[in-house]
């Protein structure tokens, strides 16, 4: 790692913060079995891995989620 400080970094404006940070979980997603997961997490994914199976139409689309939530907002 380069000498890049935190405050450095807090220094950016904010499309340049989304940059670093989407390039940053760009390359954690390249590796995920290097993220762990507990039992816990691992038992909620199945479920919901399984629920899909069962009725894949059963959630709805992005465009629809999105929706509801910036009506609340």
């Amino acid at each position: 790692m380069d000498n890049t400080s935190l405050a450095d970094i807090l220094k950016l404006d904010v499309p340049d913060r989304l940059r670093l940070v989407q390039a940053i979980w760009d390359s954690i997603a390249e590796a995920p079995e290097s993220v762990p997961l507990t039992d816990e997490e691992r038992a909620v994914l199945d479920r919901r891995l399984e629920d899909y199976y069962r009725d894949p139409h059963a959630g709805s689309p992005w465009s629809d989620v999105r929706a509801r939530i910036l009506r609340r907002a």
